[in-house]
């Protein structure tokens, strides 16, 4: 407490008169208080996705910050790489860059849905094994039985839960570039074969016949 000395006006002007200023205190309702752990650890960050009214499965399947040095200095950008798909044999994927992240999964959103293809389904699963390529990465894409699940790292999983495919056995080689990833097993849903039925074979043995 800090002490004020003044002289007071009046019949005594040697008299000295002193007054404690007392420090002005915010409650303690009023005073914000701060989230703290008693580990030392900053609290997570709970995060909640974007709820779209759409038709289609969105995932982000990775994002990267891009660095362009101009100049007058750096520039810095956001590239997405989101899947989408219907969950019904229909799937594709985009990439957008932005400067910001929201505006690079929006561009990337629009472009995905531009590329969208047909992937053909034997049920829950491929119509047969096939390998897809792009650049260095190899995806070997097999069909399986019933029940066996979605055998794939994160962005094969994430193209064949877009696809609809339930029942799948898969294996990246050479590399694991998310980018070359998604366009590899993208090339080897392009590369599959419809399934012929009983009433196609049915009609090319007869057209056969009569030639």
């Amino acid at each position: 407490m800090d002490k004020i000395e003044h002289k007071s006006e009046g019949k005594n002007p040697d008299a000295i008169v002193t007054s404690a200023t007392t420090p002005t205190t915010t409650p303690a309702a009023e005073q914000p208080q701060r989230s703290e752990r008693r580990d030392g650890k900053r609290p997570q960050r709970s995060f909640k996705p974007i709820v779209r009214d759409s038709e289609f499965i969105e995932k982000v399947v990775s994002i990267n910050r891009c660095t362009k040095v101009t100049k007058g200095g750096k520039r810095l950008a956001f590239s997405a790489l989101v899947i989408v798909g219907d969950g019904k044999g229909r799937v594709g994927y985009g990439l957008g860059k932005a400067g910001e992240v929201a505006t690079a999964i929006k561009k990337s959103l629009i472009a995905a849905k531009k590329s969208m293809i047909k992937v053909p389904l034997n049920g829950a699963t491929i119509t047969h094994q096939i390998n897809g390529v792009c650049g260095s990465a190899i995806v070997m894409l097999k069909p399986a039985s019933e029940g066996t699940g979605v055998i794939a790292a994160g962005p094969v999983r994430a193209v064949c839960d877009a696809a609809g495919i339930r029942n799948i056995l898969t294996k990246c080689h050479r590399s694991n570039n998310p980018i070359n990833v998604v366009k590899a097993t993208i090339n080897g849903f392009e590369n599959l074969k419809f399934a012929r039925t009983k009433v196609d074979s049915v009609q090319t043995e007869n057209v056969n016949a009569v030639a």
